[in-house]
């Protein structure tokens, strides 16, 4: 019974907020910015206890700061220049779903992509 009716305020809730594409894309990526920081750490991390770390890693960590951040925020610029009617407009989902795809492909490959290379480049040096 508790279950049905927390259910039925949830579906009242979401019926009563009104959409809103800016919204939705600023809080993906504020979280894929959390999911990119912790895996570039924890990856980073694990190359830095591997024998014969080099300085690899914190150059990763510097690319983090340098381009990922304020790569996000242009990419989250382009949503909030909607009005509100554009940002209101259903019409938008399926951009919206490409650039959600888009964005998480992003924060999840690039960390293992980055410590692929630095990897790379330490055997080889």
């Amino acid at each position: 019974m508790a279950q049905a009716l927390h259910e039925e305020h949830e579906g009242e809730q979401q019926r009563s907020r009104p959409l809103d594409w800016r919204k939705k894309m600023s809080d993906h990526i504020a979280y894929a910015l959390l999911v990119y920081t912790a895996l570039q750490i924890f990856v980073t991390v694990e190359a830095m206890t591997a024998p014969g770390a080099s300085i690899a890693p914190y150059l990763a960590l510097a690319v983090l700061v340098a381009l990922v951040i304020p790569a996000c925020k242009a990419y989250e610029s382009c949503w909030m220049k909607m009005n509100d009617a554009q940002a209101a407009d259903p019409a938008y989902e399926p951009r919206y779903r490409k650039s959600v795809i888009g964005l998480w492909v992003l924060a999840i490959g690039l960390p293992l992509v980055l410590a692929g290379v630095f990897k790379a480049l330490d055997t080889l040096i």
